[in-house]
């Protein structure tokens, strides 16, 4: 490919065509020649020249039209024309100016004036180029920037949501956000709910307000969080989840399809030796006394999803399962027992027993219709021992 400029010469006369080519060759350029406008427009678009030398009167299309097709082409309109004609009154110096062309020279032509425009239109058009290159250059750096800062924005966006995400999840149980927000955090809405056969625990510090009457709120705090560290490891190592935390008592939820019954007592077992390890460090919090705890466990049918109102809603557990499981956990001050389980409880663990259970009572909890069976459960059977 040359990389001498390529001229385009557009004139219908013969004799005129030779002498610029032969000109314009002598000086080093490149020259193809078109005898009409159409030939021009045509040769323009297949070869894109550096330059045109453009002749106004052709038959058919004048040289006029002929620049002002090539302004409206977006591939070519920046080319540099130079009009040379033998149009010398105003009139037609003017069409040359609206159609756009950047010079007008008259025939016959003076040599070294032809030469020296298109030397320095062609020059003129280099540093067009190069101050549009340079532009669109300046134009990507600027794009490649914003385009890393919208990435780096992204990127932190991103990280903050996930921190805001991993957050949430000390609020929310990652077991809740299953049921009431399938579809992503944005699906949560007042309503979600899903019925479920679950299996509730509720446990609750047996003299608790004895207990802080002799501590300031900041020290109960420390123990308390301790306490509960222990709590809710011995729930997730089993299965289930922590719905609420309710002062000194905490409410956890087991909702495995097949195997909740089972791993409700199992963590409640699991509270009690954790308990006695707590006890064993309790002076370090500043308690003299042991710690005590009583806890219930009732399975059943449960709503599982948000509750409150648009401004304020609360993930949780609704049922009759859960008023029973509470009461039951009332029931353990009452026969000096630390776990209580219901009938349901202990006819939907596996046979033979897993756990030593001992029967308690019939009784009717408080705000039920039915009496039920109870029993202690002790811990696990001889054989899982």
């Amino acid at each position: 490919m040359a990389t001498e400029p390529y001229i385009l010469i557009v004139d219908d006369e013969e004799p005129n065509l030779f002498l610029m080519e032969e000109l314009l060759r002598i000086e080093g350029y490149v020259t193809q020649s078109a005898r009409s406008g159409e030939a021009a427009i045509a040769q323009a678009r297949r070869d894109r020249p550096q330059l045109i030398l453009l002749d106004v009167m052709m038959p058919g299309m004048d040289g006029f039209e002929v620049c002002e097709q090539l302004r409206q082409d977006p591939a070519l309109k920046t080319i540099p024309i130079l009009f040379l004609t033998a149009l010398d009154d105003d009139r037609s110096r003017l069409r040359g100016i609206k159609a756009m062309g950047d010079d007008y020279l008259t025939k016959p032509i003076n040599s070294d004036l032809v030469l020296t425009k298109i030397e320095a239109l062609l020059k003129l058009n280099a540093l067009r180029n190069e101050a549009h290159e340079k532009a669109l250059a300046d134009q990507m750096r600027t794009l490649q920037v914003v385009k890393q800062q919208h990435q780096q924005q992204m990127m932190a966006a991103w990280k903050i949501s996930e921190t805001l995400s991993e957050k949430f999840h000390l609020f929310v149980p990652e077991q809740f956000l299953n049921r009431i927000a399938p579809r992503g955090l944005e699906s949560i809405q007042v309503g979600n709910a899903t019925e479920s056969a679950v299996t509730v625990l509720f446990c609750d510090i047996r003299d608790f307000t004895s207990i802080v009457e002799t501590q300031n709120a900041q020290e109960t705090f420390h123990w308390l969080n301790a306490f509960f560290e222990e709590l809710n490891q011995a729930v997730t190592e089993n299965g289930g989840f922590i719905d609420k935390y309710l002062g000194d008592a905490v409410m956890a939820v087991f909702d495995h399809t097949d195997c909740h019954v089972l791993e409700g007592v199992k963590a409640a077992i699991a509270m009690g030796d954790r308990l006695k390890q707590f006890n064993e460090t309790r002076h370090q919090f500043g308690l003299s006394a042991p710690i005590e705890i009583g806890i219930g466990l009732h399975t059943g049918i449960g709503v599982i999803g948000t509750l409150g109102a648009n401004q304020r809603i609360d993930p949780t557990v609704v049922g009759d399962v859960v008023n029973t499981a509470s009461r039951l956990e009332e029931m353990t001050k009452l026969y000096r027992c630390q776990i209580i389980g219901s009938d349901a409880i202990i006819d939907q663990l596996p046979k033979p027993l897993p756990v030593e259970v001992r029967w308690l009572d019939q009784v009717l909890p408080r705000g039920k219709r039915t009496k039920m069976q109870i029993y202690e459960i002790i811990g696990p059977a001889e054989a899982e021992a």
